[in-house]
C-alpha cells in the first residue's frame, strides 16, 4: 500500500470518528479532549514539518505556539479586534518570529541548530514571565481569552468550538498533504535525503528551509490562538522548552515525517495522560517509560510501522512481459 492510499484510508477514518464522536456523546469532557487533541495535532503537523520533512530538531517550536496564544489574547482583549483577525495576527506573528529566528538557526545545522532554537525559546519564556509582564500577565497570564463570534453561534458550548476546531483541523491537515505532494514538498524531503544533491541541481537549501521554517512557525501560531481560546487562558509555560519537548515525544510515537503520524502520536499521548494522570501522580515518569520503549521496539512510531508493515506484506506483482520490453531501449533490443 503506497503512501497516498494509506493517507486516504486514515484521512476517512479521520473524518468519520469526527462526526461520529458528537453523535454518541454530548459529554463535555469528551468533546473538549477531543478538541484538544486536534489542536495539538496542529502543532505537531507543523512542527513535522521542520522534524520529519526536514530531519531538523527544533527545541524552539514552543515560542511559536505561545506568540500564537499571546497575539490572539492582546488583540482581543486589549486591541478590541474581531476573533477572525487576531487569529489571523497570530498565524502572522507565528510566522514572523519563525522568520526571525531563521536567521540565527539556519546558520547551524545537526544538535547546534537544536540549542539555538532552545536558547531563543527560553529567551522569549523568560521576557514572558517578567520583563514582559505589563503585557503578558507574567507568571499569572491572561485569563478570559475569548472564543469565536460567527452568525450569532454559541462557541462557548463544547460541541460548537468542537466543530469550528474540526474544520480547521482539516483544512490544515489537507494543505499539509497538498504542500507535501507539491514540487516544493518533494524539493523539501529531497534535501532531507540528500543536501548536496539538492544543491548541485541549483536548488537553494537555505532557502527552502528558511520557507518550511516560517510555514510551519505559523500553523504553530494557529494552533496556539486555538489552545489560548479552548482553555480561555493563556501563560508563559506555553513557551518554555518542555513544550516542545512534548510535541517531540508527539511526533516520534505517532511516526515523524508521515501526514497522520503526529496526529495519531498526539491521541495516544493525551489518552495515555489522561488515563495515568487519573491513576498516579508518577504519571510523567510512566509516560516517559513508555515512550522509551516505544522507541526501542517501535522506532518507524505507530502510524509508521503499521504502514510499513502493511507495505512488506503486499505481494509482489510481476511486470508484464510487453509493459517490460517497452522499457527496453531499442538498440539494447537487438542486441
Amino acid at each position: 500500500m503506497n503512501h497516498s492510499r494509506f493517507d486516504r484510508w486514515v484521512g476517512a477514518l479521520v473524518c468519520a470518528l469526527i462526526v461520529v464522536l458528537p453523535l454518541v456523546t454530548h459529554d463535555d469532557f469528551l468533546l473538549n479532549l477531543a478538541t484538544l487533541v486536534m489542536i495539538w495535532s496542529i502543532f505537531a503537523v507543523g512542527f513535522d514539518l521542520v522534524f520529519g520533512a526536514l530531519g531538523m530538531v527544533s527545541f524552539g517550536h514552543a515560542s511559536f505556539l505561545g506568540i500564537g496564544g499571546y497575539a490572539l489574547a492582546i488583540a482581543t482583549q486589549r486591541l478590541g479586534l474581531p476573533f477572525s483577525a487576531a487569529i489571523l495576527s497570530a498565524i502572522v506573528l507565528g510566522a514572523a518570529s519563525a522568520w526571525l529566528i531563521s536567521f540565527f538557526a539556519l546558520r547551524v545545522s545537526g544538535i547546534f541548530f537544536a540549542l539555538v532554537t532552545l536558547a531563543l525559546s527560553q529567551l522569549l519564556y523568560i521576557l514572558a514571565d517578567s520583563k514582559l509582564r505589563s503585557f503578558t500577565g507574567g507568571a499569572d497570564g491572561l485569563p478570559g481569552v475569548d472564543r469565536p463570534s460567527l452568525a450569532g453561534i454559541d462557541f462557548f458550548n463544547s460541541l460548537n468550538f468542537y466543530g469550528y476546531v474540526a474544520a480547521i483541523f482539516l483544512l490544515v491537515l489537507l494543505g499539509v498533504a497538498v504542500l507535501r505532494a507539491s514540487p516544493f514538498g518533494r524539493v523539501v524531503s529531497g534535501i532531507q535525503q540528500n543536501e548536496i544533491r539538492c544543491e548541485q541541481l541549483g536548488y537553494d537549501v537555505q532557502r527552502v528551509r528558511q520557507i518550511t521554517f516560517v510555514v510551519s512557525g505559523g500553523i504553530s501560531g494557529l494552533a496556539g490562538a486555538l489552545l489560548a481560546s479552548l482553555l480561555m487562558y493563556v501563560n508563559p509555560q506555553m513557551l518554555h522548552w518542555t513544550t516542545s519537548g512534548d510535541v517531540i515525544i508527539m511526533t516520534l510515537l505517532g511516526g515523524a515525517g508521515t501526514l497522520w503520524g503526529p496526529v495519531a502520536g498526539v491521541l495516544l499521548f493525551e489518552v495515555l495522560k489522561e488515563w495515568l494522570s487519573g491513576k498516579t501522580q508518577y504519571w510523567y515518569g510512566i509516560l516517559g517509560l513508555i515512550f522509551i520503549l516505544a522507541t526501542i521496539y517501535c522506532p518507524r512510531g505507530v502510524l509508521g510501522e503499521i504502514q510499513h508493515r502493511l507495505r512488506m506484506v503486499r505481494p509482489c506483482r510481476a511486470k508484464p512481459i510487453v509493459q517490460v520490453a517497452h522499457a527496453i531501449p531499442p538498440q539494447e533490443r537487438k542486441a
